[in-house]
């Protein structure tokens, strides 16, 4: 979301923010019809129930704090937060974590610090970070693709199974959930396998995880739009796909057998969602120029680093939020310089 918004100290503009708010919805209509095509009607479904959630969360809280709730809700903010969580979570999560999730999200992360402007962390990534912890198998159990999966979910199934967990007839969870590709490429890493061995699975495409690479080349498009409309600047989603990259082809470059390409990081996790419009919260992010360079790319770093390493296949939540924390002294350090002022010569 454009940095050009919400301006020091966090101060937001209603009558720009609603309108910038849209068009962030309407650049991320690509990724949710691909992911729909992919992985099933229960990415549509979370979606509503998440924008329910979120808009009634929000409504609650202006309403005991006296205020009228459209100051909140016209600004469409709420909105987007639940759209990003329904992007970021499996398409057949529990109502009740959805739930708990927008609670999370819009009282506690958003709406405790003061409302749009003040939250200190992105919410959408604050209440996916909470849930991965909270349920870790829950917020890990996703469908096989279009194409890969033994019996696709109709509408009817997908409701069924997210409200009350019903599964269809004579069917079990390991028949209709799959790895995701980063998480199978460090599983079977490490069993020992290498990259060549993992590759030949037909579970992977032309550029990563068969489907996934489709959902980050629809969100790469949908960040050009941003970009195109000026909605965002380049600085964050440059530099942060630009510091995965490189992290990654340094690795790759050492061992290409046990480390996967720049190419694979860049399109079989959330890296394009994470890039273009998780990052680049104005609010969340660094104002700065030069900070807004260093915010990406260190983005780009840990996110391989835990992906690498670390307890999770998929990094960019963790990453996003580590560097929120670091985006005030980012800023600070990297204020350009005033001329015209100091001591004068006598």
């Amino acid at each position: 979301m454009p940095n050009s918004v919400i301006s020091s100290p966090h101060v937001p503009r209603v009558n720009r923010v609603d309108r910038v708010m849209l068009d962030v919805l309407l650049a991320l209509i690509p990724g949710i019809l691909v992911m729909t095509w992919f992985f099933g009607w229960g990415l549509l479904i979370n979606c509503v129930l998440a924008v329910t959630f979120a808009v009634a969360a929000e409504t609650v809280v202006m309403l005991l704090r006296g205020r009228s709730p459209l100051i909140a809700l016209r600004d469409l903010s709420a909105v987007v937060t639940a759209v990003l969580f329904a992007l970021s979570v499996p398409p057949i999560l529990p109502w009740w974590l959805t739930l708990l999730g927008m609670l999370f999200a819009i009282i506690l992360v958003k709406q405790l610090y003061g409302g749009l402007g003040y939250n200190p962390f992105n919410p959408a990534m604050a209440a996916y970070v909470f849930l991965l912890i909270s349920y870790p198998v829950a917020m890990t159990t996703w469908l096989a693709p279009a194409g890969l999966a033994e019996h696709p979910l109709s509408f009817m199934e997908s409701l069924r199974l997210i409200l009350n967990g019903t599964l269809p007839t004579g069917f079990e969870w390991d028949a209709l959930s799959s790895a995701t590709p980063l998480d199978e490429m460090r599983g079977k890493l490490d069993l020992g396998q290498t990259i060549e061995q993992i590759g030949q699975s037909q579970t992977w495409g032309w550029l990563g995880g068969r489907g996934w690479e489709w959902v980050g080349v629809a969100f790469l498009l949908g960040g050009v739009y941003l970009l195109w409309r000026r909605l965002i600047t380049w600085h964050i989603p440059v530099s942060m796909l630009l510091g995965l990259t490189a992290t990654a082809t340094l690795f790759w470059a050492i061992d290409p057998h046990t480390h996967p390409s720049p190419i694979f990081h860049l399109f079989s996790g959330a890296a394009m969602l994470g890039a273009f419009f998780i990052a680049t919260d104005p609010v969340t992010a660094c104002t700065t120029k030069k900070g807004q360079l260093v915010f990406g790319a260190s983005i780009g770093l840990i996110v391989y680093v835990i992906r690498s390493w670390g307890g999770y296949p998929d990094a960019v939540a963790f990453a996003v939020l580590l560097m929120n924390i670091a985006a005030p002294t980012i800023d600070y350090y990297t204020q350009p310089r005033v001329f015209g002022h100091g001591s004068a010569r006598t």
